[in-house]
């Protein structure tokens, strides 16, 4: 059975780039382009893999993760960051939210597929 993974960017070209990589790899992939849609798309469904961005407009992502965590059936899903910032105190920020890692852009196809191979069971 393959997994599924949802990508939260506010960015059409990266959710595209992302989507494409996953479903090359065999996962099932949603899309949403805040955290607000991402609630709302995520609504009643299950995913193995959370991967977000931490700018966006409407809900960022420290935000959906608060929001995620605070579900039942988000407590244990594995959250990564998929973002710019590089900052020590923006990991932090995002690690105490609740994420479970974190890869900067531009990212490498390989090594997000990598560490997606480390984290979804």
């Amino acid at each position: 059975m393959s997994k599924t993974v949802m990508i939260v960017d506010d960015s059409p070209s990266i959710r595209e780039v992302v989507n494409l990589t996953l479903a090359n790899a065999g996962y099932n992939v949603l899309e949403a382009g805040h955290g607000q849609e991402a609630l709302d798309v995520l609504n009643g469904k299950e995913v193995d893999l959370v991967i977000t961005d931490l700018h966006m407009p409407i809900m960022d992502g420290i935000t959906l993760i608060k929001e995620l965590r605070a579900k039942e059936a988000f407590k244990f899903t594995p959250i990564l960051f998929l973002t710019t910032e590089s900052q020590a105190e923006k990991k932090e920020e995002a690690k105490g939210a609740g994420a479970t890692g974190w890869i900067t852009k531009p990212f490498v196809p390989e090594k997000l597929l990598a560490a997606l191979s480390k984290i979804v069971r």
